[in-house]
């Protein structure tokens, strides 16, 4: 079947869908999420978390491949459209986000799930997960992660700064135990969207 499957994506403020996965162990900012926002598209997704264009978007579409079960639907396209209405920080990690919900509320079937974590290293080496646009700013690095849902398996990373092994072992540990918390919005986010059905 020939065709064209078109997913967009806003990433916009709304108020009464966010979920808190702030916890013992964790330090991500408060997730948004609404699905169904575009009437025209086959899917959309809104995804707010916490209030290089070519390089990033290689990256996403990457990550998106390494998961969407292309075989499935040949000479099909599947095109997802990332609109970044604010950057508070942890960018390609909200984008990563936006992207695996879209495909999901398009019905996109995928291997699993991915999500995106943003990692920064201060100067004295203390690693802060979610970081804002300052503290990126600060940081001596900055580590993005992207991570499937299976097993925690990592899809794609990209880093800029200076940092040893040991901390970007730190990173991804952080990560992984972080992706946790975002798969399990994710979960919320469409039982929430699924129940009203």
């Amino acid at each position: 079947m020939e065709g064209v499957m078109q997913t967009e994506t806003k990433i916009r403020a709304e108020s009464g869908i966010e979920s808190g996965p702030r916890g013992p162990g964790c330090s991500l900012r408060n997730f948004a999420c609404e699905q169904n926002l575009l009437s025209r598209p086959d899917g959309s997704a809104s995804f707010l978390q916490g209030v290089a264009e070519k390089s990033r978007e290689r990256l996403i579409r990457n990550t998106c491949e390494a998961v969407v079960l292309g075989a499935l639907h040949p000479r099909t396209s599947i095109t997802v459209v990332l609109q970044v209405v604010s950057d508070a920080g942890s960018l390609l990690a909200c984008c990563l986000n936006a992207a695996c919900m879209a495909l999901v509320d398009a019905g996109v079937p995928m291997r699993a799930l991915f999500c995106g974590v943003t990692c920064a290293l201060d100067s004295d080496g203390t690693l802060l997960l979610d970081p804002t646009a300052k503290q990126e700013k600060e940081a001596r690095a900055v580590l993005t992660f992207a991570l499937d849902s299976v097993e925690r398996k990592l899809l794609m990373s990209t880093t800029k700064g200076l940092y040893s092994d040991a901390e970007l072992q730190q990173c991804l540990a952080a990560a992984q135990a972080a992706s946790q918390h975002v798969f399990r919005f994710y979960r919320e986010s469409l039982q929430r969207r699924y129940s009203k059905s």
